[in-house]
């Protein structure tokens, strides 16, 4: 540890003596790269230190980090009690050559007492670093995507375009699927990512079998994105379900990697209702699936045999006007392979219910005014459940203890205020906690979950030290009906409140997304507090009704009118900053993406009175041209809702349009597809108003790279421009 803070102290300390007191500039604060290439990229110098690589090792009390390129493991007092480093070169040879060449090892896929697996350019490395012997080494087949080791098989399975394989020693391609039609997609995540799925491949828990989503994209509609690198351009076709049409359907498959039969569930997909939160039983028996209708205001958590891939029973059911959205697989009990948790927002926020597999519900363990956000674990014996959640203030994330046997008894492991990241122990009998907060960098501790008491394993220096950069204070405000909002204001560091200060709103607003939070960056981007600084702005942000974290009355009140409660709370935020005396009300900017992209527009085109200019990037401009699962659950479909999605339409208010509006696009979103971008400004083209657009050839949803730069120069330039 001592190594990695004195060497990024140093850089600290020298970019601070060579800038004292002085402003950062937008290159630094978003991608700054020097012109040497060996030297560090500016921003990288500006995020608080850390333990790189920070984890538990799997079934010990021991801990290991990233130090000077080698992995460093530690016990419980801190003591340094062995090292993973350039030795391993000896076992093989190229990564030797690796570590030789730049002093790293590379990323670890996993680790126990006596096992490292290294994960290097598609190939994987099993070593024993108390032998310090080699055990084996195997890699992925070419083009391999969406890669997941499983430490039991000792195998990886892949994606190679649309089939699903396995690698292992003995082979590096066997083929769990082999399909030749490529509407039939196997291994990736499906649902468009929704409903908590970030991934397609379902190892099971004693390593026999490989469980997997397969989605067959027959009926959804081809969407034409241009690649413009071809000579001539040429047609990248994607699949994408818009609200309203054809949608994908889910089907699970189940792959024996000892017989190497591949089976599927006896599920009928064929009404397009979604398959989410695969969970599978200890005893690998079963397969809990929560099955969600194509309307999205029901779902049932049913159980299927593996042997025959027939349901067994439906274990329980939820139904809800607005939507259902189940987010989080069934967490089995520590040596009980026929109970398990659940998480579920019935009574208004996310809480923990104790059911057995087959129906009954044994009792709600939390019943809290607050949002469960995770079940990270269990202690040894099973007899108290370990979950983070946003308690005791919703921008804040904390670890607490509860009994299952007496679900009353509460504990709260993570003293500190702030949003704290944790990693429990194997046993449950400690945790890592990796927090920070609007006051504190980041501070590293090792708590002991029975005692309570901490251990600092980390303090990190302030790295803007030296710098004159915009501060940051919460505010907090009411909607129309009471809600409390809660709010972000960067200042100048120079504030004077003697002037008047121009103001950029920056925004989201949607669903599953939180801008104010009590950590380092407020979930902010750095450039926003330059921003505030060197143009002498107060950039302002405020979490609307629709966002995360507050419970889902909050969230549901968006329901098939996405757009208007929204637009109520902002400008609840712009009232209050028009109260303040150091605040120009005429001087009001606004600036968004995606679903930010979608709020900055309406803003502007509802009320020019209020905003000056906005600029919307990546806007969602008409809820009909965006996909099934998200979009259908907030608005239902198009043919349902006609009223709604016309309403929130973009192109409905920008008649008579008042206010410079830039919007800026991706060639190649893939989420919100051009289209919108191309709707509105023939819109605007038939009204005879003027919008200006931008668009980023061959980036997606995000402009990532360098270009981001660009990106960022252009927003800051039009609002600095046009909020005269």
């Amino acid at each position: 540890m001592k190594r990695i803070i004195t060497c990024v102290g140093v850089a600290l300390l020298t970019l601070s003596a060579l800038a004292q007191e002085r402003r950062l500039t937008i290159d630094e604060a978003v991608y700054y790269a020097a012109e040497d290439a060996s030297q560090p990229r500016g921003y990288k110098l500006l995020y608080p230190e850390g333990l790189r690589n920070l984890q538990w090792v799997k079934g010990t009390d021991r801990y290991l980090y990233k130090t000077d390129g080698i992995y460093e493991l530690y016990n419980l007092k801190g003591e340094k009690v062995a090292a993973i480093g350039g030795e391993v070169g000896e076992a093989f040879p190229v990564l030797g050559e690796l570590f030789a060449h730049n002093k790293q090892l590379p990323s670890i896929a996993y680790i126990d007492n006596n096992e490292v697996v290294f994960e290097h350019n598609q190939r994987y490395f099993r070593y024993n670093y108390n032998t310090k012997k080699a055990i084996s080494s195997f890699s992925t087949a070419q083009g391999a995507e969406s890669a997941e080791y499983d430490p039991l098989s000792h195998s990886v399975a892949y994606v190679i375009d649309h089939n699903l394989y396995l690698a292992t020693a003995e082979a590096d391609k066997t083929a769990v699927t082999a399909i030749a039609d490529e509407n039939i997609v196997s291994g990736r995540a499906i649902n468009r990512n929704e409903f908590g799925v970030n991934k397609g491949t379902f190892f099971s828990p004693k390593g026999n079998f490989l469980a997997f989503y397969q989605k067959d994209e027959t009926q959804v509609a081809d969407y034409p994105l241009v690649d413009i690198t071809t000579t001539p351009a040429s047609l990248m076709n994607i699949k994408y379900p818009m609200a309203g049409q054809n949608s994908e359907r889910a089907a699970v498959g189940i792959y024996n990697l000892k017989t190497k039969q591949l089976s599927y569930l006896d599920i009928d997909t064929s009404d397009e209702h979604f398959l989410t939160n695969l969970a599978w039983s200890p005893d690998e028996k079963y397969i809990l699936l929560a099955e969600v209708n194509r309307g999205q205001n029901h779902f049932a958590l049913n159980r299927y045999e593996v042997a025959t891939g027939k349901k067994v029973n439906t274990i329980f059911e939820e139904s809800n006007p607005k939507w259902v959205e189940p987010e989080s697989p069934a967490v089995f009990l520590p040596n009980k392979a026929d109970e398990f948790l659940w998480l579920s927002e019935r009574d208004g926020f996310m809480n923990v219910y104790h059911y057995n597999v087959s129906g009954k519900l044994i009792k709600q363990i939390t019943n809290f005014k607050w949002v469960v956000q995770e079940i990270i674990g269990f202690d040894s014996k099973g007899q108290q459940v370990f979950i983070v959640g946003t308690s005791p203030d919703p921008r804040e994330k904390h670890c607490y203890k509860i009994d299952l046997k007496n679900p009353k008894k509460v504990t709260k492991l993570t003293a500190e205020a702030g949003t704290h990241k944790v990693q429990l122990s194997s046993d449950g009998k400690y945790l890592l906690s990796d927090y920070s907060s609007i006051s504190i960098p980041k501070n590293i501790e090792l708590i002991d979950t029975e005692k309570g008491s901490a251990k600092r394993l980390l303090t990190a220096k302030n790295p803007l030290e030296g710098f004159v950069v915009g501060t940051t204070e919460f505010v907090t405000l009411k909607a129309n009906d009471g809600t409390p909002l809660y709010a972000k204001m960067h200042k100048p560091k120079t504030f004077d409140p003697n002037k008047k200060y121009p103001v950029l709103i920056y925004v989201y607003g949607g669903p599953h997304a939180q801008e104010v939070t009590n950590n380092w960056g407020t979930s902010s981007y750095l450039w926003e507090k330059v921003f505030a600084e060197n143009e002498q702005y107060i950039v302002f942000t405020v979490d609307n009704r629709g966002s995360a974290n507050r419970g889902f009355a909050f969230e549901s009140v968006i329901h098939r009118h996405l757009g208007d409660n929204e637009i109520a709370d902002q400008l609840k935020g712009v009232e209050y900053l028009k109260s303040l005396p150091y605040v120009d009300a005429n001087r009001i900017a606004v600036h968004g993406w995606s679903f930010g992209g979608f709020m900055t527009s309406s803003l502007v085109t509802r009320h020019p009175e209020v905003f000056r200019t906005g600029v919307a990037g990546g806007a969602v401009t008409d809820w009909k041209y965006y996909e099934v699962m998200y979009g259908e659950r907030y608005m239902d479909t198009p043919q349902e809702n006609p009223e709604g999605y016309e309403n929130s339409r973009v192109g409905k208010h920008i008649k008579g349009l008042k206010r410079p509006l830039l919007f800026i696009h991706g060639s190649v979103d893939d989420i919100v597809v051009p289209q919108h971008l191309m709707s509105i400004t023939k819109e605007s083209i038939t009204n005879r108003d003027f919008i200006e657009i931008f668009i980023y050839p061959m980036h997606a949803h995000g402009v990532s790279g360098i270009d981001n730069l660009n990106l960022t120069h252009r927003i800051l330039e039009y609002i600095k421009k046009n909020n005269q």
